[in-house]
């Protein structure tokens, strides 16, 4: 564009060098879509940490029942776990009846306001018969579930959330 400055033709426009080109609109709008597009694939795919707070409870819920079946065909006795109702000056969210009292170190969630129920009964049976019924314990934290099931021979893993009803 023609200014007053020295060396300034009227009439001419100054032409950029080859090379000292500028982004265009369209290619502006296409990074800006590519940046929105990665942050909102970023934003969906960030773990939920209640979820994750609860299967951690379940796995390790899991390997308690595993030790304390063990236990129990080992020995001989009779071990169920129950879970407990919650209340407020309970020391305890669970139980195993039946093991010693040296063995029932492990009796809370680690996540607050985890609860449980067993599925068609008040307690499962973990032994001592090698052979036990199929049963189902539901975990529940908020609204999010995990299911921990068994067939009686298998150990204690997760299950589908379609067989279990509200």
């Amino acid at each position: 564009m023609p200014t007053s400055g020295p060396g300034s033709r009227p009439g001419r426009l100054r032409r950029p060098a080859p090379g000292a080109r500028g982004f265009t609109l369209i290619e502006l709008l296409v990074v800006l879509f590519i940046v929105a597009l990665a942050s909102g694939l970023v934003a969906v795919s960030l773990p939920d940490r209640a979820q994750g707070r609860l299967d951690e409870d379940a796995e390790r819920l899991a390997a308690l029942l595993e030790t304390a079946r063990a236990e129990s065909r080992a020995s001989g006795i009779e071990v169920r776990w129950e879970p407990l109702a919650p209340t407020p000056d309970a020391n305890a969210d669970f139980r195993f009846a039946g093991l010693p009292a040296a063995m029932q170190r492990h009796t809370r969630w680690l996540t607050p306001g985890v609860s449980a129920e067993v599925v068609g009964a008040r307690a499962v049976v973990l032994g001592p018969e090698p052979v036990l019924p199929a049963q189902r314990i539901v975990l529940r934290l908020d609204d999010r579930r995990v299911v921990l099931a068994t067939d009686g021979l298998a150990p204690f893993t997760r299950a589908a959330l379609e067989s279990v009803t509200p």
